[in-house]
């Protein structure tokens, strides 16, 4: 047994070693709580270019349909012209 009042080497490693793991795990968790918060930030941006995409698309389809207007006989050619193979 030790009798002796003060902490011999490997102990103090030790208590250095979970002093040096508890400052790092402090600083995974700051990490980890920014890197959600940049999870949430992305929901919100990738929720908002879908937005702004669906309304692109319609802007196009309007401005589409306003320069190529569709001849009144053939407003389904797809259909039509599946059925005369």
């Amino acid at each position: 047994m030790n009798s002796h009042p003060y902490p011999s080497g490997a102990t103090q490693a030790k208590d250095r070693l979970y002093s040096q793991l508890a400052g790092r795990l402090k600083n995974m968790s700051h990490v980890v709580g920014q890197t959600a918060d940049l999870f949430e930030q992305l929901q919100n941006d990738l929720d908002a270019m879908r937005v702004l995409a669906g309304t692109h698309a319609a802007q196009f389809m309007t401005v589409a349909s306003k320069l190529n207007p569709e001849p009144a006989g053939e407003s389904d050619s797809v259909t039509g012209s599946e059925s005369e193979k």
